[in-house]
């Protein structure tokens, strides 16, 4: 009999049973074939969302970082480097 159900689909296209299932295939996707024979990337992929909350712990941090780096350069007491490349000589 007929019944109705839900489903979930990643960018692609394909269907997936949970949001989980989805969410790793899109991150597999886009970490593209890791290592040789199978890819690693939907192990990866799992783990980097079971890890999510401390992985979006240390990007917060980096963002602060990079924020307050900004922030010194654009103080007037700091100079930034210039960096001198083979085009600049």
């Amino acid at each position: 009999m007929a019944h109705i159900g839900n489903g979930y689909f990643d960018k692609r296209g394909h269907f997936f049973k949970t949001p989980e299932e989805a969410t790793v295939s899109d991150i597999a996707a886009i970490l593209g074939r890791i290592g040789d024979g199978e890819s690693l990337a939907p192990g990866i992929a799992q783990m980097l969302l079971d890890r999510r909350a401390d992985i979006e712990e240390v990007f917060i941090q980096h963002d602060a970082m990079v924020r307050r780096n900004n922030e010194d350069i654009a103080a007037d007491n700091v100079t930034p480097l210039h960096i001198t490349t083979k085009r600049d000589i």
